[in-house]
């Protein structure tokens, strides 16, 4: 479930917040060889069934930064910021890859908002996030990402 706040001022009150988990979304093979297509990246591990079955994991597994990349989706399920005119990601303080994605395992988001700080014409948002691996022990992810919101 979404929270949604209008504005800066209601961001800023939402600092040090939980924002919950995000719906579970598959990674599909099929996911996984459009992300390599994209990116160039087709090592066997990621697009290459037989083989990966074969591998350290025993099937293929997701690209770290496929898993990354779902960030953003995943993040817009837990927080709607209306009444700004611009947002933009600034970055990423810190990134680990804990546990590979297999394909076939579901993950989800888990967010906190961990600060919210005044920049010139807006503010700059940091979000504590784990992704995690459905009944795996480690996340696929942890990171801690940096948005900006202009008024």
């Amino acid at each position: 479930m979404s929270i949604t706040v209008n504005g800066i001022d209601e961001l800023k009150k939402l600092a040090g917040s939980d924002l919950g988990a995000s719906e579970w979304i598959e990674v599909t093979q099929e996911r996984i060889n459009t992300f390599a297509d994209a990116t160039g990246d087709h090592q066997w591990i990621h697009v290459d069934p037989e083989k990966a079955a074969q591998g350290p994991f025993g099937a293929p597994i997701a690209h770290g930064y496929l898993t990354l990349s779902l960030f953003i989706p995943l993040f817009t399920e837990l927080l709607d910021v209306e009444g700004v005119s611009t947002k933009v990601n600034y970055g990423l303080n810190k990134v680990r890859f804990p546990s590979p994605v297999k394909v076939g395992s579901k993950i989800r988001l888990v967010g906190r908002l961990a600060s919210v700080e005044d920049v010139p014409g807006g503010v700059q948002i940091t979000v504590d996030g784990t992704i995690e691996i459905e009944g795996a022990p480690k996340p696929a992810a942890v990171l801690q990402s940096l948005s900006r919101f202009y008024a």
